[in-house]
């Protein structure tokens, strides 16, 4: 048995939450662009999950760039989708199974542009959301709003609007809240200044260009929550058979959820009504920079800073690692008594910080979710310098002595960009016996530091390299000390020792 809608009734597995029965009368509200694992994992849950509690009662036309990979499961499923979340929240496991009705059809650009126009056109509809890649929020010059259908998102977007425009007339009341969760900062606003250049690039008027400022809220917004997609062919294959039906679109997802939009519109928080289902999960605020911060240092920054440790102690997977009591120890150590009090501001309090901390160490012991400790490492360089150097600059500035944790931190990730360099160019490390390669722009340049040179001197290089961090990381009292000899303790006496020595 396919999933889908006439399929629906002979659903009996235990435990699975089915659609409500009038949902497939609901109107459509939402224009999407994409259907990758994230939107659907997180954005069309918020709104399946509003569907369920009476509160939003809307549905959503996802457009698609091709009409190839994913348009006809969507078609022969009704738009369903099952998503099982699996993961821990607050200690406890959660392991729920969910049949997403939120979808109601998925047009491909390429071949349905007439009838997305006419969507566009409807007055139910109300939103647009997208997730497009950081890709999808460039401009492209040349860009034509009479194409069928513009080469870019932007450029399809403006099309939306222009045709709504002329549909109803100019009417200020007939304008889009429009949300895009791209992973670029500020996005609402820089997709709004390219729509606007586009549409002077295309010769449009300047009434319609004054009607995209007036009538429109381009919403500034951060999404987070990990969405594998499909699990591992055995798991997916169990999973059906507990199921009692095939689902070609099925997700995994973990359970932790945010979405942040930026907004002081009270009308376009009213339309975006979904939010009441999940307060929690979805935030509507004059600024999302709280949360952008929160996630920036506490769940992208402990990753970095962990990242070398773990695979100088020789684990594959995070969750790997978490189980390990020492390895626990100190990223527990590390983001909740060193990085969270390093980042408190006005907005954010020492509750805020460690709250979020806790939430990313459920995240992190999630045991169904295999997240590789080398994939975190790729462009370890960079992602310290934009992460992490401006957690160690508030650091300092408040503090008189090294962060023994950091600079343990620091020293594994010295000692695993420790490589040479092979024959197809490509730079090695090997740590416990174990070989991987370095993915990062600055791999020949430490390279190069580890070349011939004792710890201390290597250490003395690296923090002193300004093009690597924009600053020159010695001046920092003590902190170049503490990290040669971490790194002395690790080459010598290994990952445990070290840690328990703190």
């Amino acid at each position: 048995m396919i999933l889908s809608k006439q399929a629906l009734a002979g659903v009996t597995a235990v435990g699975v939450k089915k659609p409500v029965e009038n949902v497939f009368s609901f109107p459509e509200k939402i224009l999407q662009f994409g259907t990758g694992v994230l939107l659907r994992g997180l954005i069309d849950d918020f709104v399946d999950k509003a569907n369920r509690q009476g509160i939003f009662n809307g549905r959503i036309v996802v457009v698609k760039s091709t009409s190839t990979g994913g348009t006809d499961a969507f078609a022969t499923q009704d738009g369903l989708f099952t998503q099982l979340i699996k993961g821990i929240d607050n200690g406890n496991k959660v392991d729920e199974t969910i049949i997403n009705s939120s979808i109601s059809r998925v047009l491909a650009a390429s071949d349905d542009w007439a009838e997305i126009l006419k969507v566009a056109a409807s007055p139910d509809l109300k939103i647009i959301v997208s997730n497009t890649t950081e890709v999808g929020i460039t401009l492209l010059d040349d860009d034509k709003v009479t194409a069928a259908p513009p080469k870019s998102f932007p450029g399809k977007l403006l099309a939306v609007l222009l045709n709504r425009f002329e549909t109803f007339g100019g009417s200020k009341d007939n304008g889009f809240v429009i949300v895009p969760t791209e992973l670029v900062v500020d996005n609402g606003i820089k997709l709004k200044a390219i729509v606007k250049q586009l549409a002077v690039n295309n010769n449009l008027s300047e009434e319609f260009i004054s009607w995209i400022d007036d009538a429109n809220d381009f919403c500034n917004s951060l999404v987070d929550r990990i969405v594998p997609g499909k699990p591992a062919a055995a798991e997916l294959i169990a999973a059906e058979e507990k199921l009692g039906y095939k689902d070609d679109l099925l997700i995994m997802s973990e359970c932790y959820r945010l979405w942040a939009i930026e907004t002081a519109n009270e009308a376009s928080k009213e339309i975006l009504s979904f939010y009441k289902a999940d307060e929690e999960g979805v935030v509507i605020i004059k600024d999302i920079t709280k949360f952008r911060e929160l996630k920036l240092r506490l769940l992208n920054g402990t990753h970095t800073f962990s990242t070398g440790l773990a695979i100088v102690a020789g684990f594959t997977t995070v969750k790997e690692a978490m189980a390990n009591a020492t390895f626990s120890s100190f990223i527990t150590n590390i983001s909740q008594t060193e990085m969270a009090p390093a980042i408190l501001n006005k907005d954010i309090t020492l509750d805020d910080a460690i709250a979020f901390a806790n939430k990313v160490l459920d995240r992190f012991r999630n045991p169904f979710i295999e997240h590789l400790w080398i994939s975190i490492s790729m462009q370890y360089t960079s992602k310290i310098k934009m992460r992490n150097v401006p957690i160690l600059q508030k650091y300092f500035a408040a503090n008189n002595t090294p962060p023994a944790y950091i600079s343990l931190g620091f020293a594994a990730y010295i000692l695993f960009m420790k490589s040479t360099k092979g024959e197809d160019g490509k730079y090695i490390g090997n740590l416990n016996g174990k070989s991987y390669t370095i993915t990062d722009d600055y791999a020949s340049v430490l390279s190069g530091y580890w070349e011939g040179a004792n710890t201390a001197s290597v250490v003395d290089l690296v923090l002193k390299d300004v093009s690597l961090w924009d600053i020159d990381l010695s001046t920092f009292n003590g902190f170049k000390d503490a990290i040669i000899k971490q790194l002395d303790s690790l080459i010598n006496n290994g990952f445990e020792a070290t840690v328990n020595s703190l």
